[in-house]
């Protein structure tokens, strides 16, 4: 069985590269169901970063195949991909008991409003909300993204998604969310991720913003050949 599907060199050209040295030393991939969110180590030890962590995972318990996606929130191909493939893929895959999806964060360093993204997409998280936050953040890219000082749109914006401002200013005040959004970065550097948007199906990984029709020609090869249950 092949770990990984490569698709064509020519998905780099929509994907935002890590930009540094370490970007051209490929690692070692590790197994990609190991990206899976749900039983991450660091959750058990913190009860706020356990919400937040489950609080990224979408779709029915019972789906036997996993959609990680590996992405950065000032990636416009990450945005690119959200806007053209994902409501699709939740509508047909994951609303539908296929699927489950799980968002995994790799702020690229040459993005300066990348991380506090994810600390605001993470703590909103913690209260239930990242989705909605996560799709607040992708849809107004274009506002936040060159902003010296991104805090105020950012509690502006998740206000809109229903979180409590207060609690989410706490969260990020003191840094709650830094361990879980290293760890993401850790597991993806380890899973040999060298650009966003990467996305892992199943043992299948998929580089940059491919087309829908891409998404679903593996997805339902993985869903053909995954065991059936019962």
């Amino acid at each position: 069985m092949r770990r990984l599907l490569i698709l064509p060199l020519a998905a780099l050209l929509a994907a935002c590269t890590r930009g540094d040295a370490a970007s051209n030393q490929p690692a070692p991939p590790r197994n990609p169901a190991e990206l899976h969110l749900a039983e991450a180590t660091i959750a058990k030890s913190d009860s706020l970063i356990g919400v937040a962590d489950r609080g990224r995972i979408l779709g029915a318990e019972s789906a036997t195949t996993w959609l990680v996606i590996v992405s950065d929130f000032q990636c416009p191909y990450c945005k690119m991909w959200h806007d053209e493939s994902f409501a699709a893929i939740k509508k047909d895959y994951v609303d539908t008991g296929k699927l489950r999806v799980a968002y995994l964060n790799f702020p690229l360093p040459m993005h300066q409003n990348a991380m506090p993204a994810a600390n605001y997409a993470m703590c909103a998280s913690a209260q239930g909300k990242f989705w909605e936050t996560e799709e607040k953040i992708f849809t107004s890219q274009g506002a936040w993204e060159k902003l010296s000082d991104p805090r105020a749109y950012f509690d502006s914006l998740s206000a809109t998604a229903g979180v409590d401002v207060a609690k989410l200013r706490a969260c990020i005040r003191t840094d709650a969310m830094k361990p879980l959004i290293d760890a993401d970065l850790e597991r993806g550097r380890q899973a040999g991720v060298q650009s966003t948007p990467t996305f892992f199906v199943a043992q299948r990984q998929l580089l940059g913003a491919q087309p829908l029709r891409e998404f679903r020609r593996v997805i339902d090869s993985v869903l053909a050949a995954a065991p059936k249950k019962g």
